[in-house]
């Protein structure tokens, strides 16, 4: 699919789609309950990844409009029916592995080569001290064992998924668990997303600075659960109100434990003059920030080493692109500075490099000079009604549909 976007500006008001991050939690959660409905879905790429490991899993898995009935799912004796696709989905695979791990059937993982390149390192460490089969290849991994031991130690600058994917299966294991994250804890506010969910379904956390503790008495109740608005997402939109528009977003919890809500205090910023920010617990905001950079002028990020991992190589990709609009980007180990200042309308087309988020950051300036996107269907990941949503605030667009 390609996007051509015309110079506009954005007006309206627009609800915040449902919280991806939330949104896989509140499934697996479910899904190891009697039976829970969890509503408000959108069924982006990655949470259909979700659904359907969570099928092959065993689960029962009913979808009726915007809602998911599920349940019934018993890793300890998983009725594994097939592989268990995660198409993109780094959640699904990383949040899934150590339910996996709790029985002794053998279960293969698959999917995209990128998603396999990224780390699995905790868990194959993880598998070896407990006797389990961790079969890599560049597009799957088959895992055949059962998980021992209540105590683990997991590195806290690696992705905070390895911690929430054993916080889903200590459960079962019938005895008092804990991790121990050692170093420093990134993405911390992910990890608090996975408790608060656990604490919903009545499964007890407790964390002691870098320890958490679950209680070996912990159950999945079945519930109703409604998934709150994504910050990540609505951070693309309430970004037009920086290039002049007058955008409300609705469906946004103010008291969210979301990590990316800091995206306000960081446009405050932005319009206060503020030219360096941290990334390092909310790396999702980067290709957002970079491009609102390239209208603001120079400004260097850091924490930025993680950029490497997600679906592109995020910082590269939005250097790639921003050059095409005659902005200058320079990448160290763990920082980058973005010279902007002035846009130039893009020399050739904008390209998506698979990612969702490069699509939706290079969208935002192409209403301010025009262009077309090539593989603009990448939002399909986490917004796959996106650019249908910003037709309604007046952007200018025309969708082809390769």
């Amino acid at each position: 699919m390609n996007v051509k976007i015309t110079p506009s500006v954005a007006e309206g008001t627009v609800k915040a789609p449902p919280s991806k991050s939330m949104c896989h939690r509140a499934l697996i959660s479910a899904a190891l309950t009697e039976k829970s409905t969890v509503y408000g879905i959108s069924f982006s790429k990655d949470i259909e990844a979700t659904l359907s490991c969570l099928k092959a899993l065993g689960a029962n898995v009913e979808i009726e409009g915007d809602k998911a009935i599920l349940g019934s799912l018993s890793p300890l004796c998983p009725d594994v029916k097939g592989e268990l696709n995660c198409c993109e989905s780094g959640s699904t695979l990383r949040f899934l592995i150590p339910l996996c791990m709790l029985s002794k059937k053998e279960i293969t993982l698959t999917g995209s080569e990128r998603l396999f390149e990224r780390p699995l390192d905790i868990y194959e460490q993880i598998a070896k001290e407990n006797n389990i089969d961790f079969v890599k290849t560049k597009n799957s991994l088959t895992i055949k064992g059962k998980l021992g031991g209540g105590k683990f130690r997991v590195r806290g600058d690696v992705s905070s998924q390895f911690i929430s994917g054993l916080l889903f299966a200590l459960p079962f294991l019938y005895k008092n668990s804990s991790i121990e994250v050692t170093g420093h804890l990134e993405s911390a506010s992910y990890i608090d997303l996975t408790i608060k969910a656990l604490s919903d379904f009545g499964v007890n956390v407790k964390r002691d600075n870098n320890i958490f503790y679950i209680d070996k008495d912990s159950r999945y109740c079945s519930r109703n659960y409604s998934v709150e608005g994504d910050y990540s997402n609505a951070a693309f939109l309430d970004a037009f109100n920086l290039l002049g528009g007058n955008v409300k977003v609705l469906n946004l919890s103010e008291n969210s434990l979301q990590g990316d809500r800091v995206y306000k205090k960081m446009y405050e910023g932005l319009l206060k003059g503020e030219r360096e920010f941290d990334l390092t617990d909310c790396p999702d905001l980067a290709p957002v920030m970079m491009a609102l950079s390239a209208l603001f002028g120079k400004t260097t990020f850091l924490g930025t080493r993680r950029l490497k991992i997600k679906e592109s190589d995020r910082a590269k990709a939005m250097a790639s692109e921003l050059s095409k609009l005659n902005v200058k980007t320079e990448i160290y180990e763990n920082s980058l500075t973005v010279f902007g200042g002035k846009i130039n309308a893009p020399s050739e087309p904008i390209l998506s490099h698979n990612d969702h988020r490069i699509v939706m950051a290079m969208a935002l300036l192409l209403t301010k000079t025009g262009g077309e996107i090539i593989g603009a269907e990448a939002v399909s990941k986490s917004y796959p009604n996106f650019f249908e949503e910003i037709q309604k605030l007046k952007i200018g667009l025309e969708i082809n549909v390769n």
